[in-house]
């Protein structure tokens, strides 16, 4: 439990210290912020050695309660989901900023003040155990995200801020309005408490809502998540936000932020409304479908070599979902390694297009070309992040695909082959941009006088580089050191589902389970009534 506190509240109280250095001391706030995140990282290995892999349940659980007439309150926790995303934060994020480093060069006490607050809001999202603590560190990461874009972003920074921020926010008005109503109704007719959001409570009691109910509560939720992803159509905002951050917002918001949406749509409409996401499965499958076409097309026809990667990020985040609604152990599964897939080669790419733009000051790919013989360190790593996202086997893109597109294929719920073989043509898409993209940057002639004097990594850069590769490759070539962590967690779900399909309720004896809530529930506020 202190692991996992530490883990949680290191980044905020680096922060609130970073507030009192002066701000002249810019190379002693950039060590300690980066400090701050490296110490935060080794903290949560101690949960990640800890963790028990057989035990499908929320484990590391704290409960402290705000409001006891609301059973509001302070928890938090993990199961085998949460905890690969959780190593991903802590992973991604001093990478993050030790790239700083180089791209950021004024302004650096708020810089790096609003990055640790992101790092603490995000790991906040991926461990809360109450929706309105859950809604809070949602909202919370807009602040220090609004900044980063907004202030050290590029040339359309604040037209890309402004978009960002309505589209988040208009979706999170969706999702607290179901939170709200959620908590009322399962407080009243379900535990006759009046209210309550513990997140374990509503999980179990939810499914029992008529599915009429379901649906329109399905969809509060689905909305907000959806835009996070971002799943086609409500992708827009995503590649202006991608184009103007800074190389470490564009990292974080990759590897990191788009990853709350799909977690969501498994910790919240997978988990609370299981009857609704069968009956949606089939509409949002092919929303997803259509989201990996699509991005890859568009990525086709990119000009700017970070804009193409956004856009890639539509099309890869389309298999994710399409393994969380096949509804299946594997494509579960599958989109969980992918989540963590993607943030590892879509956050190395990001990182790589920044280390060029330091070098030349534009993304333009006609603006390169035959840079390889000039930086052949480059274009190695940069090989490998490209075929990593590509899905080449031997590398981890490949695992998450192949599983999400098993799960779809074998789906009883989807039950029809034709999304596993439209969202395949999206693999062949992938290698044609990314493929094309490298060929015009790295081969051919180098015309340009400005490219003929670039230099190759740095060690800095080495130092930034080498960690993710070492998982890129561990992942693809020993995936169970990784799926082992959540199996049991996505197993526990899909039994779940599949219960509810041929039971219409999650567990054969449902109304003796409500009586048991209703019971300890009373038993608890007779308890809070008799301290106060």
């Amino acid at each position: 439990m202190t692991a996992l506190l530490l883990t949680l509240f290191l980044p905020l109280i680096g922060a609130l210290l970073v507030l009192f250095v002066d701000k002249t001391l810019e190379k002693f706030i950039r060590y300690f912020t980066l400090g701050t995140s490296i110490l935060t990282f080794l903290v949560s290995l101690a949960l990640l050695f800890a963790f028990d892999p057989n035990n499908p349940n929320i484990q590391f659980y704290i409960n402290q309660i705000w409001i006891s007439s609301l059973d509001t309150g302070f928890r938090i926790g993990m199961d085998g989901m949460s905890l690969l995303i959780v190593m991903l934060t802590t992973f991604l994020s001093p990478i993050a900023i030790l790239a700083s480093f180089d791209s950021i060069h004024h302004r650096q006490k708020e810089y790096y003040f609003m990055i640790l607050i992101l790092q603490f809001a995000m790991t906040g999202v991926f461990i809360a155990m109450d929706t309105f603590l859950f809604y809070i560190f949602w909202e919370l990461i807009l602040i220090p995200m609004y900044f980063i874009i907004g202030i050290w972003g590029g040339k359309n920074k604040i037209y890309a801020t402004v978009k960002f921020f309505i589209f988040t926010i208009v979706g999170s008005l969706f999702m607290l309005l179901g939170i709200i109503w959620l908590s009322q109704y399962v407080g009243n007719h379900i535990l006759t408490t009046g209210f309550t959001t513990d997140y374990l409570l509503i999980k179990d009691a939810a499914p029992s809502i008529p599915l009429n109910y379901q649906a329109w509560l399905f969809w509060a939720f689905a909305v907000s998540f959806f835009i996070k992803v971002p799943l086609f159509p409500f992708h827009t905002w995503l590649p202006d936000a991608h184009t103007e951050a800074p190389t470490p917002g564009s990292v974080i918001l990759a590897g990191v932020l788009l990853k709350m949406g799909t977690y969501g749509l498994i910790r919240f409409n997978l988990e609370f409304f299981p009857q609704a996401s069968m009956e949606f499965s089939s509409i949002i499958s092919w929303l997803a479908v259509v989201g990996i076409i699509y991005g890859a097309l568009v990525a086709a026809i990119q000009t700017d070599i970070k804009r193409l990667v956004a856009y890639s990020s539509v099309s890869h985040l389309g298999f994710v979902v399409l393994g969380i609604f096949s509804m299946t152990a594997i494509g579960l599964q599958g989109a969980i390694i992918q989540m963590v897939n993607h943030g590892l080669s879509t956050g190395m790419l990001f990182l790589l297009v920044g280390m060029i733009y330091e070098r030349r000051h534009t993304r333009d790919i006609a603006e390169y070309g035959g840079i390889a013989r000039i930086m052949p360190v480059y274009a190695t790593f940069f090989a490998i992040a490209m075929f990593s996202s590509v899905g080449l086997p031997g590398l981890n893109g490949f695992v998450g695909e192949y599983m999400t597109l098993i799960g779809a294929f074998t789906s009883p719920i989807l039950n029809n082959w034709a999304y596993t073989i439209v969202a395949a043509t999206g693999v062949i898409f992938a290698a044609v941009y990314l493929l094309w993209m490298f060929q015009r940057v790295f081969f051919g002639t180098n015309d340009n006088p400005a490219n003929h004097t670039l230099k190759d990594l740095t060690k800095r850069e080495w130092t930034i580089l080498i960690p993710i590769v070492i998982f890129i490759v561990w992942i693809g070539i020993y995936p169970s050191t990784f799926t082992n962590i959540s199996e049991n967690s996505t197993r526990k779900l899909v039994n779940k589902i599949e219960q509810v399909k041929f039971n219409r309720t999650p567990y054969p004896e449902l109304d003796k389970y409500i009586d048991n809530l209703k019971t300890d529930k009373s038993v608890q506020n007779k308890q809070n009534n008799n301290g106060k």
